[in-house]
């Protein structure tokens, strides 16, 4: 078997940065107040000492408020990220958006405000809920199996439309006519779902329409780069491109390097190029004189870890030996501190600027997007794209008509 290709450029950290930390007790290693969580405080404070640390992108998990821990409410992902952007200059923001009980078109349309308030610095972190909370919640059947999967497909591609929709020189603020667009620029994108409920076996059945445009003018990156988690889309299901990147994921340290390395592998003949691959890591340091097992110890003894991303419990050498090793495999690593308050710290101090002495990792610049960050370029509108081509056949034959009208009339 071939050695996967090692990525020819340094690679990205990013950071998860939900509540208080990965670990379910993180909470009760806070310094702040349940009440800072929706002011906005704690979200500023966070993602500027990300900032500050050198991580290239923030991300921000969604879900209900987890219980026991005195908070009773939270900006949900999108919300978090959008706050985050203006205030930030250099690190990408990328919130967690359902695509099961979320509306996809409200869906793209929050996604594509968002890029505008962090000046291109969005992506979209694809998810799949299977809860049954959830679907009662918005009055739908609850959707599993293959049906996640389908959805997750069909929201992804309605919104790339979406954002597609209107061209990228659409708006025209021409105040001598008093026309604002150029309505020929704005396009529909006549999509129906292909379906997620199952009351059978793989049933499917078309779940909802959109019929476009979007009310949102075009991203600034066009599209926003779109990160999934393996195994969330079927193999062929989305259209060519559907996946930026890949967020991949195995229980320890050693079987996630392998995991890398065989998407790496199984991504190399991707047509329209292979997704960046993302490797996902819980992170455990020795912290404030105390060891990382006794760390992780205190906090399982109030309530157990589970989880099932990899695991790295020990010191900040450590941690850059096999940050090292996964870099050379994969384009960016997700770190999930098991207290913010007390990781993030160690990270900043000892392992960011380590790491950046070894040129492991990209340079990390004011406004660049994320789409700079992949190695993307800025897609072209599809319908632009095609207007451009019906012109061009069309003009085609009324030129020829007309030079042999003047060649007749010689």
């Amino acid at each position: 078997m071939s050695t996967p290709p090692i990525p020819a450029r340094p690679g990205f950290l990013a950071l998860e940065l939900d509540g208080d930390g990965a670990h379910p007790a993180a909470w009760r290693k806070a310094r702040h107040t349940p009440a800072e969580l929706l002011d906005g405080t704690r979200i500023r404070a966070t993602v500027l000492a990300a900032e500050s640390a050198g991580f290239h992108v923030a991300t921000f998990a969604d879900g209900a408020v987890p219980g026991g821990t005195g908070i009773t409410g939270q900006l949900n992902a999108l919300q978090r990220a959008a706050f985050a952007g203006p205030v930030t200059s250099s690190i990408i923001v990328v919130p967690e958006v359902d695509t099961v009980y979320t509306e996809p078109f409200h869906v793209s349309t929050q996604l594509a405000s968002l890029d505008y308030v962090s000046g291109g610095r969005a992506g979209w972190l694809v998810a799949a809920s299977d809860s049954a909370a959830d679907a009662a919640a918005v009055g739908r059947q609850t959707v599993s199996g293959a049906g996640l999967g389908r959805e997750a497909a069909d929201s992804i591609e309605v919104s790339r439309r979406l954002w597609d929709s209107w061209e990228d020189d659409a708006v025209i603020r021409d105040v001598a006519t008093g026309r604002y667009l150029d309505v020929d620029k704005l396009h529909y994108v006549d999509f129906e779902g292909g379906g997620g409920f199952e009351s059978g076996a793989d049933a499917v059945g078309a779940t909802y329409s959109v019929k476009g445009p979007s009310i949102i003018p075009r991203p600034l990156q066009g599209q926003l780069p779109v990160v999934v988690p393996a195994g969330l889309l079927a193999s062929g299901r989305p259209s060519a491109g559907a996946t930026d990147a890949l967020l991949v994921s195995a229980p320890t340290p050693d079987l996630l390097a392998a995991e890398v390395a065989e998407a790496r592998s199984a991504l190399a003949a991707t047509a329209g190029g292979a997704p960046a691959v993302i490797a996902e890591l819980d992170v455990v340091l020795d912290a404030r004189g105390q060891a990382a097992e006794g760390r992780l110890a205190e906090l399982n003894a109030h309530t157990p870890w589970e989880s099932t991303r990899a695991r790295f419990v020990g010191t900040a050498p450590e941690l850059i030996e096999l940050l090292t090793t996964l870099l050379e495999t994969a384009d960016g690593v997700r770190l999930h501190p098991a207290v913010l308050d007390v990781d993030l710290e160690e990270l900043a101090q000892l392992v960011l600027p380590s790491l950046r002495r070894r040129g492991v990792l990209a340079p990390v610049q004011p406004d660049t997007t994320f789409r700079q960050l992949l190695g993307l370029q800025r897609p072209a509108s599809r319908y632009a794209t095609a207007r451009h081509g019906a012109d061009s056949v069309l003009a085609g034959p009324a030129a020829s008509s007309t030079a042999h009208q003047g060649e007749n009339n010689d």
